[in-house]
């Protein structure tokens, strides 16, 4: 601006009309720009329209490439017969594939619901709240005529005594889901002890718990052939669920509607596996399977806690022999029973022709038996049995006298636990190709040398490669748990024996033993007086006891002085087995050799210290050296 300054009279009334002119020129401008802007915008609004016009006939076009390449995709000129094949190979690795199959077009579900032996293994991870439909669909769509294996683990979400919500009743509108476990569920059986508190009891016998597809599925209507469950029968004077009895499905138990549905098909059982952590509500529904199942090759009914049962207990273990079903279960092979009731006069034990080969037994607490009958359940299979597992808490005695000597020609795997009465049980069998020894008595009359001998003797010297004595399961997760057992390690009096009956043995597990005579007995020959050779003694050893040993498990086992004389004692024994030069352990020309020790492990034993644990790994392997320390070593470092 040239104004001159100070401003005159002149020079003011110029500035006056230039600042009229520029509010003008500016007003002018600003709307020219809203104008601009106004059609800026409706022209990006216009674009952007079409642009949207444009995606949407894109993915029109892109769903219309996609359909017409999935029609000419190979797998739609694959004969139906071939996809079906393709669907039994997907079944035989993964039991559960017919849900995953059925969803993903309509073609496949035509497919799969047309193939009822993929539908044939019902696996099933569930609670009691769960809708018990799934058992039913399952069973539905495996047709009329193909052999079930039926696995169930019931993980009771409340205690019996708590009245449990009934089942969601799902709507009809909605879509069948499925919820995938990729892996383990937490498992409900293992091998540990079953007296250990603090954690959750687990039994000796069954197998591990594999992954498994949960369906959910909707309620459709019942197609021919399947029946509407009964009403919910009185267990201890009480109905079962909430309401009601005769208020209608909603007030059903999951237990009364699932086993009724799966006792319907009895007939085409083939394997049959009921298992749970607890005690639950509707249990009185495992009463009614009874009758024949004459597919039937595994039977098993497993609770991880002893549950209550009234005392008539009338079921299949339970039934009583009848001139109209004498042989109910002429193909059972195996039978697991875990805190169940039976009865040892039952036909599944007893039955006309029985081939039983695998017996799994623990009992009830409070299960009174007389040993007499226990034997009979043992030689009424004696033609056909390989393996034995047995637990009895309480046992009575024998009411007839026991035979001196029963041969079970085929048995290969022994477990007896509880009563020491049981031990008595042992002393008359002779196994000839016994494989697997495991013996878990309370309170033994007798040092468990002399059964482990006598048994070794009568059976004419088998090849025994794995000896478990008092070993019981692991402690709680807390760290000084209550092991059960170890009364008949402890009560060895001299490990001697192993030199006669170990000659074969490739896995000793010990619990609650002396350190000092065991890792006495297996180290160098120099280091034990060797007992008198029998016909299997030594072994080719040279004096070795258990010269083909690879693995010493070690639990709660304990020193009658220091602990370091414990350590030195496991230090000398592993040097001797496993020397620096890596090669075989030797005592000098004719003196034979001895495996090479491949792992080890102390549970509660004495505590070693980093440097002995690394010289333990250097010996035996990385990773080959498990050591938990005792619980009384655990505290002091924690307070610490």
């Amino acid at each position: 601006m040239s104004f001159p300054d100070p401003p005159t009279a002149l020079s003011l009334a110029a500035a006056r009309a230039a600042l009229d002119e520029s509010v003008t020129s500016a007003a002018s401008l600003a709307d020219r720009i809203k104008s601009a802007q106004v059609s800026l915008a409706q022209l990006v609004a216009e674009a952007q329209a079409a642009i949207e016009d444009m995606v949407k006939e894109e993915l029109i076009l892109q769903e219309k490439i996609d359909h017409t390449r999935a029609y000419l995709s190979p797998i739609r000129r694959l004969p139906g017969e071939l996809l079906r094949e393709l669907f039994l190979w997907c079944f035989e690795g993964h039991p559960c594939c017919a849900w995953v199959l059925s969803a993903v077009c309509a073609n496949w579900r035509h497919q799969a619901l047309a193939i009822p032996r993929i539908w044939s293994k019902i696996r099933l991870f569930t609670n009691q709240s769960s809708s018990p439909d799934t058992i039913r669909l399952w069973l539905e769509r495996s047709g009329p005529n193909v052999p079930l294996d039926v696995e169930i683990y019931l993980r009771v979400a409340q205690s019996p005594e708590t009245p449990v919500a009934p089942y969601p009743r799902r709507r009809r509108h909605e879509f069948l889901t499925h919820t995938f476990v990729s892996a383990a569920p937490p498992p409900l059986f293992g091998t540990g002890p079953l007296a250990t508190p603090g954690h959750l009891l687990v039994p000796h016998f069954t197998p591990s718990v594999t992954p498994f597809i949960v369906p959910q599925p909707t309620l459709a209507p019942h197609h021919g052939g399947w029946e509407s469950p009964p009403p919910i029968p009185m267990f201890h004077g009480h109905p079962e669920g909430s309401g009601s009895v005769a208020g209608g499905p909603s007030n059903l138990h999951w237990g009364h509607i699932a086993v009724y549905y799966l006792v319907q098909q009895m007939h085409r059982w083939e394997r049959f596996v009921f298992r749970f952590d607890k005690g639950f509500g509707s249990i009185a529904a495992l009463k009614s399977i009874t009758g024949s199942a004459p597919l039937l090759k595994e039977f098993e009914v497993s609770s991880a806690s002893a549950v209550f049962y009234p005392t008539e207990w009338g079921w299949l273990p339970s039934s009583n022999s009848s001139a109209t079903c004498p042989n109910p279960l002429p193909s059972l092979q195996t039978l697991t029973l875990q805190y169940a009731p039976f009865k040892p006069t039952s036909p599944i034990f007893l039955q006309p022709l029985t081939q039983l080969h695998t017996i799994n037994i623990r009992a009830l607490p409070g299960c009174l038996i007389p040993l007499d009958r226990i034997l009979g359940i043992v030689n009424a299979n004696r033609g056909t049995l390989k393996s034995l597992r047995l637990h009895f808490s309480s046992v009575s005695h024998a009411v007839l006298p026991l035979p001196p000597s029963n041969t079970l020609e085929h048995l290969e795997d022994l477990y007896i636990g509880g009563h020491h009465l049981l031990a008595q049980l042992v002393d008359t069998l002779a196994l000839p190709l016994l494989r697997s020894l495991d013996l878990d008595f309370d309170s033994p009359r007798e040092p468990i040398e002399e059964t482990i001998s006598t048994l070794f003797t009568r059976s004419q010297n088998p090849a025994i490669k794995t000896l478990v004595i008092s070993h019981g399961g692991p402690a709680s997760p807390g760290g000084g748990g209550f092991y059960y057992g170890y009364v008949a390690a402890g009560n060895v009096v001299s490990w001697a024996f192993l030199l006669d009956c170990g000659s074969a043995l490739e896995v000793l597990k010990i619990g609650g033993a002396s350190l000092e005579g065991l890792l006495g007995t297996l180290g160098a020959p120099e280091d034990h007086t060797p007992a008198p050779m029998g016909p299997g003694g030594g072994g080719g050893g040279g004096g070795w006891a258990c010269p083909n040993l690879r693995e010493l498990h070690l639990r709660a086992c304990h020193v009658h002085a220091h602990s370091h004389d414990g350590v030195g004692k496991l230090v000398k024994m592993v040097d001797a087995r496993n020397p620096a030069s890596g090669g075989s352990a030797g005592a000098g020309a004719g003196s034979g050799t001895v495996r090479r020790l491949t792992r080890l492990e102390l549970d509660d034993c004495v505590p070693l210290g980093g440097d002995v644990v690394s010289w333990l790994e250097g010996r035996i392997g990385v990773g080959a050296v498990v050591c938990i320390e005792p619980a009384t070593e655990r505290c002091a470092a924690f307070c610490m």
